[in-house]
This record gives structure tokens, sequence and C-alpha cells, in this order.
């Protein structure tokens, strides 16, 4: 029975995650398997590898086949390597010794790089979220001063509607107060005007009077 190592997938709709299983190859993706072995998620940054790494070994020495992805997995966990290792052991071209040696130093070399791959994208990751704290902080200052423009502007403009109003107003008050001195005149009545037009007459007689003995006296 041809036997493959490969992706078996879980987890909701555009959030995926994997399972590394063993299953027979002609078996569909998401059905049964023979064993699982591991775990994989690409959506973590890094992604995220749980792998059983002595029965992923054990799989790949009776034959089992990975396929492409799980194949890199594999070497990026060291399966690979440890197996092309134990196959020199196998044909006495290296002892066991060497061979652990050598897995040993591939291993803390690999460490130390996935480390120094870590603080880069750590790095990366905190210089991003700067970079777009300070835009988002530039963004905030000018809308502050626009906002502070445009409040100045409407200040500008309601003091001076104040103004207009104060003014509109003190014309009003002094039309008021001038219509108040009119209404508080009193009228003449018509007796009195008659009174003071016959006043006026007596004054014309009594001069006309004067005028004329004058004119006799001269005679």
């Amino acid at each position: 029975m041809p036997v493959k190592i490969r992706l078996t997938r879980r987890g909701r709709k555009k959030q995926p995650f994997y399972h590394i299983v063993v299953a027979d190859s002609r078996a569909p993706r998401d059905g049964k398997y023979i064993e699982k072995i591991g775990m994989y998620d690409p959506t973590t940054k890094p992604a995220t590898i749980d792998l059983n790494f002595d029965k992923a070994l054990d799989w790949v020495q009776k034959g089992a086949q990975p396929t492409d992805t799980c194949r890199a997995i594999l070497s990026y966990k060291g399966v690979m390597m440890k197996k092309h290792l134990q196959e020199g052991v196998r044909k006495n071209a290296l002892t066991q010794e060497d061979a652990d040696r050598k897995f040993n130093e591939w291993l803390t070399s690999k460490e130390e790089k996935i480390k120094s791959e870590k603080e880069a994208e750590l790095n990366k990751l905190q210089k991003d979220e700067q970079q777009r704290l300070e835009a988002e902080k530039k963004i905030n200052e000018e809308r502050a001063q626009e906002l502070a423009r445009k409040n100045a502007k409407e200040a500008e403009k309601e003091k001076e509607q104040e103004e207009k109003s104060q003014e509109e107003a003190a014309g009003e008050q002094e039309a008021t107060e001038a219509q108040a001195e009119e209404a508080q005149q009193p009228e003449e009545q018509p007796e009195a005007k008659e009174e003071s037009a016959r006043e006026e007459e007596k004054k014309e007689e009594s001069n006309e009077e004067q005028e004329s003995s004058e004119d006799k006296k001269e005679e």
C-alpha cells in the first residue's frame, strides 16, 4: 500500500490550519488517515510547526513519501537531514557518533538561524508599527490644525454676526426712543389753535388801529 505524508485541512473559512498525517495515497485529502504526526499553521508569523520528530523519521525511513509541502516542513525540522545521516551510518560511511555530532551541529546552526530570522521579523514588525503610529500621529496633528483653523474662522464669523446684531439692536433702540419722545410731546388741541388764531387777529387789529391813530395825529 503506497503511503504518503501530507496535509489535511482543518479550521474555519479563511482561517485554515493543517494536520500533518500519514495516509493512504488513494484516500481523499481530508479523509481517513493512518496516523497524525503533527500540525502546521501558516497564518502565524512565523508559521507554527508542531511535529513528532521520531514518528516522522520512522515513517520516512519506512518509505512514506512526503508531498512537496510536507518535505519542506520535514527538512525545516531536520527529519530529512537525520534520515540522510542514518543512511550513511547504515552504509558504514559514518559512525553513529559522527552522525549525531553532525546532526547536533546542524541543529544548533538551524536554531540560531531561526532565532535571527524571528528577531529580524520582530524588528521589522516593530519598525512597521512605529512608522504606522508616526503616520497616524502626523495625520491627527494635521486634522487638529485643520479643526483649529475651522473653529477660528467660525468664531470670527460669529463675532462679526454678533457685532452686526448689536449694531442693528442699537439702531432699533434709537428709533424706538425717538418714537417714544415724539409720542410724549403733547399735540395742540383744536380749541387752543382757534384761540391762538383769534389772539393773532386781535393783535393785527390793534396794530392797525395804532397805525391809523398815528396817521391822524400827523395830519
